[in-house]
């Protein structure tokens, strides 16, 4: 068994990688940022890779989304944000202005919540993101509860402006601060201040109101097995058991709010109570868990380890990598597109280099009824939908009545993908699947498309089907890490229209 140091090395590691996100590292990078040996490097990078929080990208290393479940672990451990965003995000919808949720973080506050509003200037906070606690709104709150509310005025940035009020739990202790935020071309910080302290001070009772209520008793979970167990089997040496147990013990405390008792932890990640104690004991002096009475719960430092970033990465950002590996895999272009309108938009694409290849570019937009994205795209449609399309002739192969429309979406809906040759134009066989919501609503499609030289539509669902679903299920894997439990499946308007204006 690896010693105990190998959590504390694993967690060095995100943490260089999770501090500046937008540089290239490698291997070498990490070695001297953490002075670690590049043995040690190596296999902590092929154990977080096999855990799915890094990709490694020949000799890059990026954070993947997977990786935020560690900070949906502290999230959830806390329960604050799941109290308390119905109540911000209708105050920042009342006020027509940006609102956030932040906890201290030693001397600094970390924002757990964001519900902005979309202008030319707006505020770029994003969940994870650290401000020192005397600078700003929250921060000012939450060392001088006593305060009926603070101010920021351009303390933060020039222009930014902010009102904050803490919130306190059922034993009067503030636990967070709700901040409306505003920019000097609207408001004064007076201005802002008289505009929206009745209406925050008024969500702020509801807040602690809604605290107040008696907690659900935590489910019990039930015993589970030791993941990593067969994972040291089928790798060896080049895995990290101890690190990758670390980390389910981390996750396993935000499978309760309050956190978890050591025997549940064990209980949870199927590990020996002794595995889990170190695992804490590690955790708890990185600053990571504290104690509270019998129970283990994860602090809001746990979010410095890539969250913000990679909460805030674009729907494109999270899809291409998996087009890329799609494409590497079936040697044929590649693309991810949604519904607008009656058309098809593409948001992602990743086309293979031939002679004879289909011109696509993000933001090309076809008729959704003429190919293969577009109907399993309008499978998830109300019927009444279809009744609007009327198809037109685009090759000699197209349908072209509203009855065959249904019925090809109807075949598409049943078979969970759809197939359609040569409809859009001569030659382009293509073939698709739904991207699903968390709540398995139809959000987006990926396909793959070839000439018809190259591949019969047998080929294609033999060949491609099987790879293309796995790579959808991956993305819609990515995509609920990324944009949260609550995401609906909404894409922002420039993800819609592919980027562009």
């Amino acid at each position: 068994m690896e010693p105990a140091g190998t959590l504390d090395r694993g967690l060095a590691v995100l943490r260089v990688l999770a501090g500046d996100p937008r540089r290239r590292l490698g291997p070498t990078d990490l070695v001297r940022a953490t002075g670690l040996a590049r043995s040690t490097v190596d296999r902590v990078l092929a154990t977080l890779a096999h855990l799915g929080y890094l990709r490694l990208d020949g000799r890059e290393v990026q954070l993947a989304p997977r990786l935020m479940e560690l900070g949906e672990a502290y999230l959830a451990c806390g329960g604050l944000r799941d109290v308390l965003s119905p109540f911000a995000e209708r105050l920042a919808e009342d006020l027509d202005e940006s609102v956030s949720l932040a906890v201290r973080d030693g001397g600094a506050v970390r924002f757990i919540g964001q519900f902005t509003r979309r202008r030319t200037m707006s505020v770029a906070f994003r969940v994870g993101d650290v401000l020192p606690a005397d600078r700003c709104a929250a921060g000012l709150a939450l060392l001088d509860p006593s305060a009926p509310w603070a101010e920021d005025d351009q303390l933060v940035e020039p222009g930014l402006v902010a009102v904050a009020v803490p919130v306190r739990d059922r034993d009067g202790t503030p636990v967070c601060a709700v901040s409306v935020v505003s920019h000097t071309s609207r408001h004064t910080v007076t201005g802002l201040r008289e505009h929206a302290l009745p209406r925050l001070l008024k969500a702020v009772a509801e807040m602690e109101a809604a605290l107040a209520r008696p907690a659900l008793e935590p489910r019990r979970e039930v015993a589970a097995e030791d993941a990593s167990r067969a994972a040291k089997k089928e790798l060896g040496a080049g895995y990290l058991q101890s690190l990758a147990r670390g980390l389910a013990v981390l996750v396993s405390l935000g499978t309760a709010p309050g956190g978890l008792t050591l025997a549940d932890a064990a209980r949870v990640t199927g590990q020996p109570r002794a595995t889990v104690r170190r695992a804490i004991q590690t955790l708890e002096r990185l600053g990571y868990v504290a104690a509270e009475g019998s129970r283990f719960v994860l602090q809001p430092k746990v979010l410095e380890l890539g969250y913000a970033h990679l909460s805030g990465r674009a729907f494109r950002a999270v899809v291409q990598p998996h087009l890329a590996d799609l494409v590497a895999r079936v040697h044929e272009s590649a693309s991810v597109a949604v519904l607008s309108g009656d058309d098809i938009v593409y948001l992602a694409r990743v086309p293979t280099q031939r002679i004879m290849s289909v011109d696509i570019t993000v933001g090309t937009r076809f008729p959704a009824y003429a190919t293969s994205m577009g109907r399993v795209l309008l499978a998830g449609q109300p019927e009444e939908r279809l009744d609007a399309i009327t198809p037109k002739p685009l090759s000699r192969h197209t349908i072209t009545t509203t009855a065959e429309l249904k019925a090809v979406v109807r075949q598409a809906a049943a078979d969970g993908y759809a197939l359609v040759d040569q409809e859009l134009e001569e030659g382009v066989r293509s073939l698709a699947v739904p991207i699903r919501d968390r709540a398995g609503r139809v959000v987006a499609a990926v396909n793959v498309a070839t000439h018809a030289s190259r591949a019969t539509p047998a080929d294609l669902i033999r060949d491609v089907l099987p790879a293309l679903q796995d790579v959808a299920a991956r993305m819609e894997a990515d995509l609920a890490y990324v944009h949260g439990p609550a995401w609906n499946g909404a894409l922002p308007e420039t993800v819609r229209l592919g980027g562009q204006k």
